[in-house]
């Protein structure tokens, strides 16, 4: 019997997806507020803004949850695999990493 292997992708391919990069001035004190930044820029820019994944680098912690399982010896991680998957048009880095979302605008889907 095989056990079943995950095999990443060697490099994410980030065409189509529109990276905008955020720097505030004061830096953000927490998830809540990069959360509330990044649904203010999508929604500026998408018709309907849908998030599909986040990484918070504070907490160690992304959505969906278990996503990065399969990505333990990989250079990208499962957040960002799981969003080019589904279709992500922008993704908002906010503090160099620190928080990250990644946006489908669902308007298009329809």
């Amino acid at each position: 019997m095989s056990e079943a292997v995950c095999t990443p992708a060697s490099a994410p391919d980030f065409s189509g997806v529109t990276s905008l990069r955020l720097r505030p001035e004061t830096p953000l004190s927490d998830y809540q507020q990069a959360m509330k930044l990044a649904q203010n820029e999508a929604a500026a820019r998408l018709g309907m803004p849908m998030l599909l994944s986040w990484y918070d680098r504070d907490r160690d912690f992304e959505a969906p949850q278990h996503v990065s399982e399969c990505h333990q010896a990989s250079a990208t991680p499962g957040y960002i695999d799981y969003a080019l998957h589904r279709r992500a048009c922008l993704m908002i880095d906010i503090e160099e990493g620190r928080f990250v979302f990644f946006y489908l605008d669902a308007m298009d889907e329809h």
